[in-house]
């Protein structure tokens, strides 16, 4: 078993065809399925199978994938550690983060890293937060920033930043009516601001239209022109607020304080270029607080 082989694997998984994933690791298709079919008499079970014009994952290939990614992860954060552990200022950090603290808030704290530490190579992902979790817990990224971890994962919450969630909209003033009759522009199912603004409705026990959208920039262009409120955290619309292009609504129930969390794996240390990482997150000016 060769890490060719389990490379090649996942991104049969990942794209569900031996073409794609041939484009993807920049190699022939024939190679593709040659290293899959290497693997699978190793395995000694077929790990995908034929799904009309491309493949599946057996159920035996959808448990060994979870270990391939992790053994893989684990490898990168070895090779990883190494590197730094002689000098950690020319390591590698690899983070993740949520789409509105990715976009808002980890650029500007990355900036001042990279001044202080130019050397360092930084990885960053952005994503929902099924996806920076699921990240962490496959050991692809050193820490993860969003909101508060799921339970029943070896994470830790090693440091926080407040959160405040705001509705915001075209006038500063609002009623109960308002929020009812005004389109609620949220993002996708599995955004955690998209669940929280869930729980804000039904609290409320109101059920405006909502309209999905991807990203947060949609969201705000969309407000801007009129097309309805939305629910987001206040470090997502700082300069338009500023600017005065949008405005907070005010309520008695706003805004909702949460916590942004900077999350490691509980079952391990960090590596000495990631250690370098939390210390300056955590000594930054409006950067984030050790958790006591």
């Amino acid at each position: 078993m060769t890490l060719g082989q389990l490379r090649t694997f996942l991104a049969v998984a990942g794209t569900g065809s031996v073409r794609q994933a041939a484009e993807r690791l920049v190699v022939t298709q024939p190679a593709v399925s040659s290293a899959l079919g290497a693997l699978q008499r190793e395995v000694g079970t077929p790990l995908v199978a034929r799904d009309g014009r491309g493949l599946r994952l057996t159920p035996a290939g959808v448990a060994f994938a979870h270990y391939a990614r992790r053994a893989l992860g684990l490898l990168d954060e070895g090779l990883a550690a190494a590197a730094g552990a002689a000098i950690p200022e020319r390591g590698r950090v690899r983070l993740a983060a949520v789409t509105t603290a990715g976009e808002r808030i980890v650029p500007r704290l990355l900036a001042q890293f990279r001044r202080r530490y130019a050397d360092v190579e930084v990885v960053l992902e952005v994503g929902n937060r099924v996806h920076v979790w699921d990240l962490l817990a496959h050991n692809e990224v050193d820490l993860a920033i969003g909101g508060r971890p799921p339970g029943g994962q070896p994470f830790v919450s090693l440091a926080t930043r407040p959160n405040l969630l705001v509705v915001v909209g075209p006038a500063a003033e609002a009623t109960a009516h308002d929020l009812v009759a005004a389109t609620w522009l949220l993002r996708e199912p599995g955004s955690g601001t998209r669940e929280t603004a869930e729980e804000l409705l039904r609290e409320l026990g109101i059920s405006p239209p909502v309209l999905t959208l991807g990203s947060n920039g949609a969201i705000l262009e969309s407000v801007q022109i009129g097309l309805g409120i939305t629910f987001i955290s206040r470090d997502a619309v700082g300069p338009e607020l500023q600017t005065g292009r949008l405005e907070e609504w005010d309520h008695p129930r706003l805004p909702l304080r949460r916590e942004w969390h900077l999350v490691g794996r509980a079952d391990e240390d960090l590596a000495p270029t990631a250690r370098l990482m939390l210390d300056h997150l955590v000594s930054t000016e409006d950067g984030f607080s050790l958790r006591s």
